[in-house]
């Protein structure tokens, strides 16, 4: 049993003084049969300790049913940290920010038209407890006061820059000590005045978050918690990118440097992120400032690992600081994965959206159309529809408060897109005969920051024909979580619509797939869910772990918005971020 303790200004494990050298991997950005390979090289770059947050969201897809198991099982993967000779910090939320839709809370929680999120808000802190008391108990069995690699436990995450509702924040540490959690408790924020009054408690430990000026942080956060550890909880290395803006990298040396500064300060680190994986699905998340700006699939973050996790010039240069800092690793460098190129793989049956609709989705009909939580969806697409009298000329069509990209057809003829944040209407024409005017919409993703947190998506106010709000509505629902049943019985592409091909391989690896003269949609391998392409980039490639492959054929499905110009897809050996 080692237990970790705070005296004065210094960590100790069992009374020897201890320094805190960690690194972030999400497991539910890795598939299960990586976790071994990504926490043997965390450990060979000399850090004794690994950092995940907990995604409630996986967890608890529906309410009261918990799910802990395949990706979602962070048993095991705490367990291997510990087989592995790792310590464990976790960072159970309920809240996590992290890039993932609704920073990890369960988009159910929106259906709730009063919902107020982290906060007192009864009903928000009863679905917390509901969770925790599925999630607290199998974490507190595996504390380093049980004889389990687990050091340290956060309160919520940077709560500074949201709210300063201390007695929210009192009430889940009470509920992670009255569940059984004793190893020491944490917040982290930003190492801001505001931040650190509106993010923290009197008698929990502070730590920041940064990715440089570390002795300047470092004292703000001395100014608030003098003569206790200095921790910096995320040591940014890098950064995520969002659909339409640049690829972010930052330089291994600017990063080795400031890491030289947190350890000559006598700091603790904890590389956010040590490696990033892929936001698989629909499970990225969105930034919502001036404009709202989903994240990408990839979460490689320009980290110390690859998305596919391969070593970096990151990686070695913080190798090199470690060791040069008393800190050696003591495992071997273990062999990379091997990546292959399968070559063009053709899709060669179709399935177009309007023909599939009623076979992958049953409608269900509402006066006003509504968003998809009210609908018990969370994730993919909703399709609206409803029937309009003619004749009607140059009309004005509005959708209000779109979340967060609308593709409208009348009589099954695209018309246009209508986008969140850029614009609202388009101008339609109605036949004499009167049509059907069609509303796919897509999430792009939640927002995961700030205050535009509350994010519900769809068709969220209504939809205005010159004015006059269109009702009776016919609404599919289209989580895409059951490609299988799909009819690719047609002879003829259509768009949007799904396309289908095969391919064969004898030897498994990791490829990544190449979509060049597509436009944007997602993918599926054997039934995964890779993510979502964008031609607009920065990313034009997505990551294929080996493991999601078997020998003999394979299966790839695309369902494809915007455009249809090449039946070709290609399965390469490298990755394009950008």
């Amino acid at each position: 049993m080692k237990i970790l303790t705070v005296k004065d200004d210094k960590f100790f494990l069992n009374d020897q003084p201890f320094t805190l050298l960690s690194g972030a991997i999400h497991y539910f950005r890795v598939v299960p049969e990586y976790w071994r390979d990504r926490l043997l090289k965390l450990k060979a770059c000399g850090l004794n300790t690994v950092e995940t947050y907990v995604a409630w969201n996986i967890h608890e897809p529906q309410p009261g049913q918990f799910n802990f198991s395949g990706m979602a099982d962070i048993v095991a993967f705490i367990e291997l940290a510990a087989e592995i000779g790792l310590y464990v910090i976790i960072r159970p939320g309920p809240y996590i920010c992290a890039e993932w839709d609704l920073g990890g809370l369960p988009a159910w929680l929106l259906k709730d038209p009063n919902m107020k999120l982290r906060s007192s808000y009864q009903p928000y802190l009863t679905a917390v407890d509901r969770f925790y008391d599925q999630l607290i108990p199998k974490l507190a069995a595996l504390q380093s006061t049980n004889g389990g690699p687990i050091l340290a436990m956060q309160v919520e995450n940077e709560y500074g820059s949201y709210g300063n509702d201390t007695k929210y924040l009192s009430y889940l540490k009470d509920g992670l000590i009255n569940r059984g959690i004793n190893v020491p408790l944490f917040t982290s924020d930003g190492p801001t005045d505001w931040m650190l009054q509106g993010g923290t408690l009197t008698d929990v430990l502070k730590t920041a978050n940064f990715g440089s000026r570390a002795k300047e942080n470092f004292a703000k956060l001395l100014e608030y918690q003098p003569n206790l550890p200095l921790v910096c909880m995320e040591f940014w290395i890098g950064w995520f990118d969002h659909w339409g803006g640049p690829h972010h990298t930052r330089d291994a040396t600017d990063m080795a440097n400031t890491l030289r500064d947190i350890l000559a300060s006598g700091g603790h680190f904890n590389f956010y992120m040590f490696h990033g994986g892929t936001n698989f699905g629909f499970y990225n998340g969105a930034n919502c400032h001036d404009k709202y700006q989903p994240t990408i699939t990839s979460y490689d973050y320009d980290a110390l690992l690859t998305e596919a996790g391969d070593f970096t010039e990151k990686y070695y240069a913080a190798r090199q600081v470690l060791e040069e800092s008393g800190h050696p690793a003591t495992v071997k460098l273990p062999e990379p994965i091997k990546k292959i190129n399968y070559g063009q793989v053709e899709l060669t049956s179709y399935s177009p959206l309007f023909s599939a609709l009623p076979i992958i989705s049953q409608s269900k009909y509402s006066l006003h159309p509504q968003s998809m939580e009210m609908f018990d969806q969370y994730y993919g697409f909703i399709h609206y529809r409803t029937e309009i009298s003619g004749p009607r000329e140059k009309n004005r069509l509005k959708i209000h408060d779109v979340r967060d990209r609308a593709y409208v057809f009348v009589n099954q003829e695209f018309q246009g897109i209508i986008m969140r944040s850029e614009n609202e209407q388009l101008e339609i024409d109605i036949p004499a005969a009167g049509a059907v005017l069609d509303i796919l919409v897509e999430n792009m993703g939640r927002v995961n920051y700030g205050n535009h947190l509350h994010d519900r998506k769809g068709i969220t106010h209504g939809v205005s024909l010159n004015g006059q709000f269109l009702h009776n509505w016919d609404i599919f629902s289209l989580p895409l979580d059951n490609v299988e049943k799909l009819p690719f019985n047609q002879t003829k592409p259509a768009i949007p619509g799904f396309f289908k091909g095969t391919f064969t391989i004898e030897k498994i690896g990791d490829t990544f797939l190449s979509l060049p003269g597509w436009g944007k949609g997602v993918c599926f391998i054997n039934g995964f869910n890779l993510g979502r392409y964008w031609e607009i980039g920065p990313q034009k490639t997505l990551y294929i772990p080996g493991p999601l492959l078997k020998q003999g054929e394979n299966e790839v499905i695309i369902f494809e918005l915007e455009k249809f110009t090449t039946p070709f897809v290609y399965l390469q050996d490298k990755p394009n971020l950008g």
